[in-house]
């Protein structure tokens, strides 16, 4: 029978992830929340859960993937409660009548139903690895504008640059999401 290891034992190995990790899971948080004190605080509610865990003596066999699984689940939290209005003004897709569809008419409801949960997550999953294969000036020009609710007059005023280069930099991701996530579109919605 395996013994439980005492709490100084528990206490150095969060601590021994929390140092080999944390760098790592900032750079992947990062990537996806535009605001830096976003970052910070998502990094610390990671952590602050995996001591949670830890203290109800719940079993986590992949330490490192179940924090970037947290983690992810996290943003995505931060990102719906944020603004989730901000992502209903452009089309993400085009429907078989050719009608512009918007974010809320591509995403099934999360209290649907257990298959529209998963379509749901498959959709989320695609839109972050999509925002992942943009160039980061339209990443972070598409996140500042839908997610974080900036002005283009805004993002030129912090980051010095033009407002016109910033509305080209924002089309190209629209466009970008768009053609990428059209294919997943069609294909969830096959009846």
């Amino acid at each position: 029978m395996a013994s439980i290891p005492s709490m100084s034992e528990q206490d150095r190995k969060i601590s021994e992830i929390v140092e080999g990790e944390r760098s790592r899971l900032r750079n992947f948080v990062r990537r996806r929340v535009p605001d830096p004190s976003d970052v910070e605080d998502l990094v610390q509610e990671v952590f602050y859960e995996l001591v949670e865990a830890n203290r109800l003596l719940m079993p986590i066999e992949h330490v490192v993937g179940w924090l970037f699984r947290v983690a992810r689940n996290r943003i995505i939290d931060l990102l719906r409660k944020r603004r989730p209005e901000a992502l209903s003004k452009d089309p993400v897709a085009t429907s078989d009548e050719g009608e512009e569809l918007l974010l809320e008419d591509v995403l099934p409801s999360p209290d649907a139903g257990p298959a529209e949960v998963y379509a749901r997550t498959v959709l989320l999953e695609a839109l972050e690895d999509a925002l992942d294969e943009l160039p980061e000036a339209q990443r972070e020009a598409f996140l500042a504008h839908e997610i974080d609710g900036e002005s283009f007059k805004e993002m030129a005023a912090r980051t010095g640059v033009k407002i016109n280069t910033l509305l080209s930099r924002k089309r190209y991701a629209v466009l970008h999401l768009r053609e990428r996530l059209q294919g997943l579109y069609d294909e969830l919605t096959k009846t």
